[in-house]
């Protein structure tokens, strides 16, 4: 994405020219471009370059921390339930200037005569306005459909929402016209054909299982175009897991490694130490900062390194850190610190550390060499879009379409697992016994025949695509917002005192209730459960939610409401439910 700096100060340059005769006369920016610009295959890369803002940054790696895989210090108000009507647009997604300067594109680009030109950044104008739209529906389901750039004076500025169908099959039309449009290369920072195909399959899971489980009808069309999307990708074989280093190491580097290279990366955002830097790595090591835990339930759902269920095993609850983390999915200890944790780089194993984490189990998916955890040091890249989602995608719209096999597991799921050295996953004993302690977090899924497969998928998703920004959109399309209500806890301790998280014969952790004083020499944590709570005051799980009350309202929460100045603004416009 490097030339995108690049290409918006040429478009600078250029509407600086056709205006310059009378600096407080102006004309709006994308007039003066329609006069001297769309000529040239230049001028509409130019052009689209700036598309690629619209894209996610690092932030994208925290996202998890506001739904129910993370905690941070600060809770997200839409975990406590406690979003509120905005007053203005200001800080919301109920912002169109990105859409305009699209439609304002696809309405000047064919003065270019550059027919190949034509073709890929018109397509490459369309994925970006199926993406703005996606966004949308998730966020507010019905709004306004615009095609053509709007004037001052156009009677449609005013027009009622587009029903959440017409708004999608018009998302279905653009990214449809993309995939066929933009050329198929591997391009790590641009977008491609590849690039459409997955988010098509991403939008396309998304719209069918929503219309799946809240009831509104045709979802099949949708999931069946997700399985094809995905299959195509898959099958294209432009694309293949990452495997470099071997099962216990891959997965954690193709998150910490500075640079992205295309063999399951698909489309990243790049950094770098000279033009950009960001803050992940301080989130995740300062105790000041983000103080990101995971929750026990997410570890819980882990499963045994010979594919047993961890949570088969009697006392689950109550083991400690040590025995439960032995032998477990490798993905775990890639994902949080296991018992011989050393920072990515290193080989010496790091001093246990509770006071950087609100559970007890950190987050080092995507935390980098120590040389990059100050503020703003970081430039790793930051994934967008990788292969391992199509194979997820795949396995669960054949399974909610109820036409998943067992070759089709085979080429999807256990492509993931093989990664990781896991055993693969048999449908028929999925769907033989479907887990309880999965079967409790998920009460709306589909009770049929796959019910079984259908929670070993959303396991399997939860732990590869864990802090990937995908769990809040994956509840919410499930119906499952409930989630959030449910406990959410951190390590077990079975008393105050001396705990050896290495086995090492040392003690690791000391707790106490304000007095440290019996705490052996060289422990690395001290903590005073005054401050840090545990379940039972003096024993069970860290707690760090015990003062913040939680509710999702089923009749409003889906949906995030409409400023309070656009209803004024615009008297068409009907709010959503129960705002």
């Amino acid at each position: 994405m490097k030339t995108r700096y690049i290409s918006l100060i040429i478009l600078l340059l250029v509407s600086f020219a056709g205006c310059q005769k009378d600096a407080l006369d102006t004309t709006p920016v994308d007039k003066i471009d329609a006069a001297v610009f769309f000529n040239t295959a230049t001028d509409l890369e130019v052009y689209t370059n700036k598309f690629y803002d619209m894209l996610p940054d690092f932030n994208l790696y925290v996202d998890d921390t506001s739904t129910d895989n993370a905690i941070a210090l600060t809770v997200a108000d839409r975990v406590k339930g406690t979003r509120v009507l905005p007053a203005s647009r200001t800080g919301t997604k109920w912002i169109w200037d990105d859409l305009r300067s699209i439609n304002y594109f696809l309405a000047n680009y064919e003065k270019c005569k550059d027919a190949a030109a034509k073709a890929k950044f018109s397509g490459i104008a369309r994925f970006f306005r199926a993406y703005f739209y996606y966004d949308r529906v998730k966020t507010f389901g019905d709004v306004p459909l615009y095609t053509k750039v709007l004037e001052a004076e156009d009677p449609d500025l005013y027009k009622a929402r587009d029903s959440r169908k017409v708004v999608m099959a018009q998302v279905l039309e653009d990214i449809n016209y993309a995939i066929a449009n933009i050329p198929k290369e591997v391009q790590l920072n641009r977008i491609t054909k590849h690039t459409a195909l997955l988010l098509k399959a991403r939008i396309c899971l998304f719209e069918g299982t929503f219309r799946k489980y809240h009831k509104l009808g045709d979802h099949d069309a949708f999931l069946k175009e997700a399985a094809a999307a995905s299959e195509e990708l898959i099958t294209s074989g432009a694309y293949k897991l990452y495997t470099a280093g071997g099962v216990n190491v891959a997965y954690r580097d193709l998150f910490a490694r500075s640079d992205q290279e295309p063999t399951e990366t698909i489309l990243a955002r790049d950094y770098n130490p000279t033009f950009g830097r960001h803050g992940l790595s301080y989130l995740m090591t300062a105790p000041t900062a983000g103080v990101y835990g995971i929750p026990k339930d997410m570890i819980d759902s882990y499963l045994m390194k010979d594919g047993s269920k961890f949570t088969n095993q009697a006392n689950y609850q109550t083991k400690g850190f040590y025995e439960e983390m032995q032998n477990r999915d490798p993905r775990l200890y890639q994902t949080t610190p296991g018992p011989d944790y050393a920072p990515y780089g290193e080989t010496a194993r790091e001093a246990v550390n509770l006071n950087i984490t609100t559970t007890g189990y950190r987050i080092i998916k995507g935390l980098t060499t120590r040389d990059q955890w100050g503020p703003t040091s970081s430039y790793n890249d930051v994934i967008i879009f990788r292969l391992a989602e199509a194979l997820l995608i795949f396995a669960e719209a054949k399974a909610e379409l109820g036409t998943l096999t067992q070759a089709d597991l085979d080429k999807s799921i256990n492509k993931l697992r093989e990664r990781v050295g896991m055993p693969n996953l048999i449908l028929t004993a999925a769907n033989a016994a479907p887990d309880a302690f999965l079967a409790s977090f998920y009460p709306n899924v589909d009770a049929g025949a796959n019910k079984g497969v259908i929670l070993e998928i959303r396991r399997e998703r939860r732990i590869e695509m864990f802090n990937e920004g995908l769990r809040w959109d994956d509840l919410m399309r499930w119906k499952e917002g409930k989630k959030l209500e449910k406990p959410m806890v951190g390590i077990y301790f079975s008393g105050l005192g001396s705990h050896d998280f290495n086995n090492d014969g040392k003690a690791d952790v000391f707790l106490h209730t304000g007095v440290a004083t019996g705490a052996p020499a060289g422990t690395s944590s001290i903590i005073n459960v005054n401050q840090k709570r545990l379940t039972n005051t003096t024993s069970g799980n860290f707690n760090p939610l015990v003062t913040t009350p939680r509710t999702f309202n089923e009749t409003k929460d889906y949906y995030y409401p409409i400023p309070v100045q656009e209803l004024a603004l615009n008297k068409n416009l009907v709010q959503n439910p129960g705002w």
